[in-house]
């Protein structure tokens, strides 16, 4: 089934310089039969080739895990004609920057540095970055042999404070790499972390690499963008790129599938069941959606099926769900195993309610059987506040629960078959000041990009939980913050409100993985996120604030979490990764 749009046409910018280019080269003028080896895969530069029945033999010499892609294709229905069954015709817009029209400028990048790759932790960086993005990762040997390469161009987004590298992308000077007489470049392999919450990181790689190509005399810099790619489309016309009619010619393989096969009736679902029906369909299992908007569907192999809604499985029992459901519960369990959690108590009389409060300072408030976050508030400071805290949770439960607050780090970990499989640090919605925009612009442009990188399922709600927490930092929506003051928006770290979350699986102290098993046994579930809070995560001092019994996989990409999860929804179906995976596999019997 062809998707639709309900959004009106694109207006095309209008390619007025865009004469007869990409004729096919001679003999005297380039190299012929040009396929650069870019590391994710070869460019096959179409106007190097004389013959057409060469340049889809090359095309279809394409190398088993990697994505070759045919560009400046003349005559694509001639291409197609010749091998129907193993190319297909990319559906992506070219876009151009012509170079001597690009006007230099923009923002600084504030929070982070723009600079070429330098080690190999960079690239295994950038590679997290791109396996969580499904895109294919560029070997370590081959970016350390070509980072100072006349013709590859790589460059990196590091994090001025943790040093993280948050983004690259990879630049390729045709000039340099076969003698090209358009005199171009293109731009490739973009990827910014999905939790990146510095603004205007793309923005700043593409002017990077744009800029350079610029100063060594390029004519023009050429790249890729999938037709339904609105956001980014509306960067590139920004930075004054126009539509150019040419056309890429890819192979069908298993990484390309989604731009060929179509419409999938799974296509509809959220991140957290997609990413398990991917990982079902990649080891031939069945897929049966069953309700889309809830997320449930069957899973069919070898006569067996199993229904799913997203990670919760007819696996976890209605009791081991139970115990997760209702979190006084979950924590007298815990607490019987010798698992440190917060002190806790039914909110109940105004006076024992007050006497809590006056007792530890510091509290939450929440619903005994919420999730997502909802009806929590944190901090409350006097008995109005609690009031208003305990009638608010009162809306999503019943029985409400008054928590010690415990200061630390939101710490996430993943439990599959009784082995800690990822972790993960989640932090609280904030914003970053550009000197320019409200913080009520700034709230909202931050939480279209959580939507964006978490597909619609991550937004940080205009409500008055978040305006108190700006008002706690002495701003109100309408203040317009300095450049570079980070100002919270939301108390939890809930990612449903906007928060983010770093992969911290290889830093995970072993007693903290050893803890995450003891707690899953005593609630006797086979699949479970465990929220702990501790002052360090290579530390082993922790307390467990509750259970989630249907945890986000997709938001721990790229840790191995549907795959585990397969794995103990059909073991025969399991993939022997050679070692590969997550960085524990601790196991308690």
């Amino acid at each position: 089934m062809m998707r639709t749009s309900e959004k009106s046409p694109r207006r095309f910018l209008p390619i007025s310089e865009f004469r007869d280019v990409h004729k096919k080269v001679s003999d005297s003028e380039a190299s012929r039969n040009v396929a650069l080896d870019c590391g994710w895969g070869r460019l096959v530069f179409a106007n190097t080739f004389m013959d057409s029945h060469e340049l889809v033999h090359t095309i279809c010499q394409e190398r088993q895990g990697k994505r070759d892609i045919a560009l400046y294709i003349h005559d694509p229905q001639v291409a197609l004609s010749l091998a129907p069954q193993e190319l297909f015709l990319d559906p992506s817009h070219t876009l151009r920057l012509w170079l001597n029209k690009y006007e230099e400028g923009g923002l600084s990048p504030r929070g982070f540095t723009v600079r070429p790759l330098q080690s190999r932790r960079d690239i295994q960086e950038a590679n997290r970055i791109y396996k969580a993005h499904h895109m294919v990762q560029i070997p370590v040997s081959f970016t350390m042999k070509h980072k100072d390469s006349p013709h590859l161009i790589f460059r990196v987004v590091e994090d001025n404070r943790s040093g993280k590298i948050l983004a690259m992308v990879q630049g390729v000077d045709h000039k340099e790499a076969f003698g090209d007489p358009d005199n171009g470049s293109s731009l490739w392999s973009l990827a910014v972390d999905p939790h990146a919450e510095h603004p205007g990181i793309g923005e700043a790689l593409v002017r990077s690499v744009a800029e350079y190509f610029k100063q060594q005399g390029r004519s023009y810099m050429d790249l890729s963008v999938i037709h339904d790619n609105e956001q980014a489309m509306a960067l590139y016309e920004k930075l004054g790129f126009e539509v150019a009619r040419l056309f890429f010619i890819k192979k069908k393989n298993p990484i390309n599938e989604k731009l060929f096969i179509g419409s999938l009736p799974e296509n509809n679902l959220n991140p957290y069941a997609r990413i398990i029906i991917n990982e079902a369909r990649r080891r031939g299992i069945g897929v049966h959606v069953m309700d889309e908007k809830a997320g449930y569907f069957s899973l069919t192999f070898g006569g067996r099926t199993i229904i799913c809604r997203e990670s919760l499985s007819e696996l976890t029992s209605s009791i081991a769900m139970s115990l997760c459901a209702d979190k006084a519960v979950t924590r007298r369990f815990l607490k019987r195993q010798g698992l440190p959690t917060p002190d806790q108590m039914p909110a109940g009389s105004a006076k024992k309610n007050r006497e809590f409060l006056k007792k530890y300072g510091d509290i939450v408030v929440k619903p005994a059987d919420g999730e997502q976050g909802t009806g929590i508030t944190i901090k409350p400071a006097n008995d109005t506040e609690l009031r208003a805290a305990i009638e608010k949770a009162q809306r999503v439960s019943d029985h409400v629960l008054l928590e010690e607050f415990v200061e630390g780090i939101d710490l996430r970990i993943i439990v599959i078959n009784f082995e800690v499989v990822a972790a993960a640090v989640r932090h609280p919605a904030q914003i970053i000041g550009d000197g320019r925009s409200t913080v009520k612009q700034l709230t909202v442009k931050q939480s279209r990009r959580r939507a964006a990188a978490t597909g619609g399922e991550a937004k940080i709600p205009l409500d008055a939980e978040t305006e108190q927490c700006i008002r706690d930092a002495g701003y109100t929506f309408d203040s317009v913050p300095e450049s570079g003051t980070v100002i919270p928006v939301r108390k939890t770290a809930n990612l449903h409100t906007g928060g983010t979350i770093f992969d911290v699986t290889t830093d995970l102290n072993p007693k903290l993985a050893e803890a995450a098993i003891r707690a899953a046994k005593a609630i006797h579930i086979p699949v479970v996120g465990f929220d702990f809070m501790v002052p360090t995560v290579n530390g082993e001092q922790f307390k467990i604030i509750e259970a989630n019994e249907r945890p986000g996989l997709a938001n721990h990409e790229p840790q191995p979490t549907a795959e585990k999860f397969i794995d103990l929804l059909f073991p025969q179906t399991r993939i022997d990764t050679h070692g590969e995976g997550p960085a524990i596999h601790t196991t308690l019997s």
